[in-house]
């Protein structure tokens, strides 16, 4: 068990926290949620003891081990990927290295036999031999291979290095475990597995994200962080959110009714005080009114973005038709005679692990990059905006927001341009905010703007959930769900993925395509998955059915 103790957090003049009293028990999932700014990562860091509160104190159960997610991708450079794991438990980790230099002795003493001997028995007591058996089993359940396990940390992609470090937070069964934000980097089918293991987790989990349905799927409360308080909520996120909402309204409802009854009292103290007749009626309504007080509503702190994409112009029935694409890199072919066409109702989603396939083939749709071999062709009433998984090009430069965002809008004039500016939360002096120096959610929230103002009829979207927080998501999740055109798009949020499309498309490692109608639920179900899972293709069935 953990908890927090009025625990006050005093930054400048600003209180982030306030007198903040809770606690967590063994045995749940705690989602951490609040707007951007509202100190989720911070509390977690309190509760990790990386900063100190102003007043207040933090309590661990004695005896109980505490792990977290780091944030230092370059902690580790120096060790090998399986080290960095077994040091998820330090006292483990470094009774291994302690027996190491003693065995290592040559002049090995009987003192160093004792020690070796009480070395042996807390090793044996911590499941020790079973370690690095242990961590392989995390890593390769996150989708890194035995190939990668020997490999020293700093050789690792930046987002194999995110799975190793998650690996580190789960190892050796924390008794608490704190998560800041642990899906981001993952593919769905890491996040599946993450999800399968946290549900089996009997011990206490904190874990702060902006994924609506790993939230649902393995929280069994909500902390709610609003107005420097914490309110802790029973059931997953979509209770939370019926149940915030259920609580506004009746407060809300509260108070016109109590609205009503002021109106009443006042009505007739005001037309009966002077009347001697009525005179001690009124002043028994006159001491009623006094004990009416209104329920004090404070208006939530998130912000919700408005996000709504209308094409200048209706799309025909050719969209786009792709034939026989090929492309390899660094000598891997990513897509093999890849062929596929957009109908004008399409909402396509692609999934899986091999995003390196997908971002090659948005590039190339682009014309950023050129294919191999094959052919891809737009139709004539198509216009497309694209929304790249790396932008950072685009905000290289010295200009002000609305200087940036004019540069693709119809209509030159200011107030345009700041009205869509501002339907993304860029409001007043925002605008005039250098570009380069951007949080990477701004610069997410700027390239919606940009695809916003084009007045497109095709949205291409590579991974636009990453950075933006849970409000952003929702907004873009409506907006896509209401537009009219035709979208293709990848994201890591299952919930933004189900709701969104109605085709599902899959590059698998080989670089072949699985196309499939359906939503992503049924599509996880479907046959084509089953294969995929089993690493079989639709020609192993054929020959199988030969033989």
């Amino acid at each position: 068990m953990i908890s927090a103790n009025n625990v006050t957090l005093q930054i400048g003049k600003k209180a982030l926290f306030e007198e903040v009293n809770i606690k967590f028990t063994e045995g749940n999932c705690y989602g951490l949620i609040g707007a951007n700014g509202a100190g989720k990562s911070t509390f977690l860091k309190i509760l990790t003891g990386q900063l100190d509160s102003t007043k207040g104190d933090i309590v661990i159960t004695p005896g109980q081990r505490l792990s977290f997610l780091q944030q230092d991708h370059f902690k580790y450079d120096e060790y090998n990927v399986l080290d960095t794991v077994i040091m998820g438990n330090t006292r483990l980790y470094a009774i291994m290295k302690e027996k190491e230099i003693i065995y290592a002795k040559e002049d090995f003493t009987e003192e160093d036999g004792i020690q070796a001997s009480e070395l042996e028995g807390e090793f044996a007591t911590m499941n020790g031999w079973e370690a690095e058996s242990d961590a392989a089993q995390l890593l390769n359940g996150l989708g890194i291979g035995t190939d990668l396990h020997d490999k020293i940390m700093k050789d690792l992609n930046g987002s194999d290095k995110v799975k190793v470090l998650l690996a580190q937070a789960l190892f050796g069964d924390p008794d608490i475990l704190l998560l800041d934000e642990p899906t981001n980097h993952l593919d769905l089918d890491a996040i599946a597995w993450l999800e399968e293991f946290l549900i089996n987790f009997n011990n206490t989990v904190i874990v702060v994200s902006h994924d609506r349905y790993f939230l649902n799927k393995v929280c069994t409360h909500i902390a709610d962080i609003d107005y420097a308080k914490i309110q802790l909520y029973s059931g997953n996120y979509d209770f939370w959110y019926e149940s915030s909402q259920l609580l506004a309204k009746q407060m809300k409802d509260s108070n016109k009714k109590k609205e009503e009854k002021i109106k009443e009292l006042q009505d007739f103290v005001t037309r009966f005080s002077a009347n001697a007749s009525k005179s001690k009626q009124a002043t028994s309504r006159k001491r009623a009114l006094e004990k009416i007080e209104l329920d004090d509503i404070k208006p939530s702190s998130r912000k919700y973005p408005y996000i709504d994409f209308r094409p200048s112009r209706e799309i025909g029935n050719e969209v786009l038709s792709v034939n026989g694409l090929s492309k390899t890199i660094n000598g891997v072919k990513v897509l093999d005679n890849i062929s596929f066409i957009v109908n004008p109702v399409d909402k396509i989603a692609f999934v899986g692990s091999n995003e390196l396939a997908t971002t090659t083939l948005f590039q190339i749709l682009n014309g950023e990059i050129e294919p191999d071999e094959g052919t891809y062709t737009w139709g004539i009433t198509v216009s497309s905006s694209y929304f790249p998984k790396d932008s950072g090009a685009e905000f290289n430069n010295e200009d002000t927001i609305v200087e940036w965002l004019t540069q693709y809008s119809p209509d030159p004039d200011m107030t345009y341009v700041r009205g869509f500016l501002g339907r993304m939360l860029f409001a007043g002096e925002d605008g005039i905010k250098k570009v380069k120096i951007l949080s990477g959610g701004e610069k997410v929230r700027c390239l919606i703007s940009k695809m916003m103002i084009s007045c497109t009829n095709v949205l291409v979207l590579d991974d636009p959930t990453n950075h933006l927080d849970m409000e952003s998501i929702t907004a873009l999740n409506n907006g896509l769900m209401k537009f009219p055109g035709v979208a293709i798009f990848t994201s890591h949020d299952h919930q933004f993925i189900e709701s969104t499309a109605n085709r599902i498309m899959e590059i698998i490692p080989n670089g072949q395509l699985i196309d499939k109608v359906s939503t992503y639920d049924e599509y996880l179900e479907s046959d084509e998955m089953a294969r995929k899972r089993q690493g079989l293709s639709e020609s192993d069935d054929e020959d199988q059915d030969q033989d």
